[in-house]
């Protein structure tokens, strides 16, 4: 049976990384089992939306390592995404329309904290990184 899963990405994932690989593994595992699932990513959590980083959390997991960019893939493919334009512009410095992230613009959902409150009170399961 399908449930509502909403994954929120946080937390600074430099400061640990291998807790943000698992989150973006659980939220891929959530897609791969049929669920519905809408990921917010804010405040420092944005990280995982900057190509650069990405690459980083690859190396984690080995030298030629393209793990995580696969399972961001399929996050951006089967998921709904939302995110903060002022955490992104905080944290990464990007503006609206820089096409830095490694979505596009036009593919996330633009919001802030009434987003994420509409979004857990649609769902089911919560978990936050």
């Amino acid at each position: 049976m399908s449930k509502k899963y909403f994954f929120k990405f946080v937390s600074e994932p430099k400061n640990d990384p291998i807790k943000s690989i698992v989150g973006i593994a659980c939220t891929a595992q959530a897609i791969s089992d049929g669920h519905d699932v809408s990921v917010f990513f804010a405040a420092a959590g944005t990280r995982l939306l900057d190509p650069e980083y990405i690459d980083e959390l690859n190396q984690e997991m080995g030298p030629d390592s393209k793990m995580v960019s696969e399972l961001m893939g399929k996050i951006s493919d089967n998921a709904t995404l939302y995110c903060s334009w002022a955490s992104v512009k905080a944290t990464l410095g990007y503006v609206e329309g820089d096409g830095a992230l490694i979505v596009s613009d036009d593919e996330i959902t633009w919001s802030g904290p009434p987003g994420v409150i509409e979004l857990s009170a649609a769902s089911e399961i919560q978990l936050v990184y």
